[in-house]
């Protein structure tokens, strides 16, 4: 069902990004990776996911801050492909800070990339979608989307807002063969939150596997990260037969965190 389908997923040159790309790659889907980092950098991931899967990948380096940016990737997207088919919104900004403390530069960059571009994604893929009358749009969130947390006022509200704009999209395209659905992960192993928890460590002079036990133990009732793998999957399932009736979902992959 999603072979030569065309993927566009936000923030996928590593971590969950990149692991949703390779999800819809193994399914034959064409892939289009974005990020900010120089395409020499990435070339390697690039090829693995050609050779492996015998698919096209396409490489952006829109600036998600920038809707003038937005445009043109989507047009250099429709240039390649003829039109995306399926949007995967997972581009994310974090900061660590409380409201009387944050640089307002710090929002307004969090409300650009965490919100905005899924917003102008949406808007530029939708009348491609209703042409052909299918499309799948899918808005990372997370569980602090649905919960709250100190010091992470920039991600709690935009990912907050992701859940509100899903719904919103939902409801709009719903007679037009397009869903729009949010996944809210928990806690994934990708490279800032194993950084992060490297700082813990050092922090509290204690070994990066009693860093994780002990961060986990306190959110996953599974005792365990939520694999990269198992969100991925989600996104696939959303966009394949068993997903056809799921639109303006809000869908927790997060161990157990909010059953409490």
């Amino acid at each position: 069902m999603l072979r030569n389908k065309t993927v566009l997923v936000t923030g996928s040159i590593a971590g969950l990004g990149y692991a949703i790309a390779e999800a819809f790659a193994q399914q034959k889907a064409n892939i289009v990776l974005h990020g900010l980092e120089p395409i020499e950098k990435i070339q390697t991931a690039i090829e693995s996911l050609r050779e492996r899967y015998g698919i096209a990948v396409m490489y952006s380096q829109a600036n998600l801050k920038i809707v003038a940016d937005i445009e043109k990737m989507i047009q250099d997207i429709n240039a390649q492909f003829s039109g995306v088919d399926i949007v995967v919104n997972n581009a994310v900004i974090r900061n660590f800070a409380a409201i009387d403390t944050l640089e307002t530069t710090k929002w307004d960059e969090s409300i650009e990339v965490n919100l905005s571009s899924a917003f102008h994604t949406a808007r530029l893929t939708i009348p491609y979608m209703k042409q052909k009358k299918w499309g799948r749009i899918i808005n990372i969130s997370s569980v602090y989307g649905t919960t709250a947390t100190p010091n992470r006022v920039t991600y709690v509200t935009t990912k907050t807002a992701l859940i509100g704009l899903t719904r919103s999209i939902a409801m709009d395209v719903a007679k037009d063969g397009i869903t729009c659905n949010a996944l809210c992960p928990g806690t994934v192993p990708t490279p800032p939150i194993l950084e992060r928890l490297a700082g813990f460590a050092k922090r509290d002079g204690i070994t990066l596997a009693q860093a994780e036990r002990d961060y986990i133990s306190t959110r996953h009732p599974t005792g365990r990260f939520v694999a990269l793998k198992s969100v991925a999957l989600f996104a696939v399932f959303l966009c394949g037969e068993a997903g056809v009736d799921i639109t303006g979902a809000i869908l927790p992959v997060d161990g157990g965190w909010t059953i409490e």
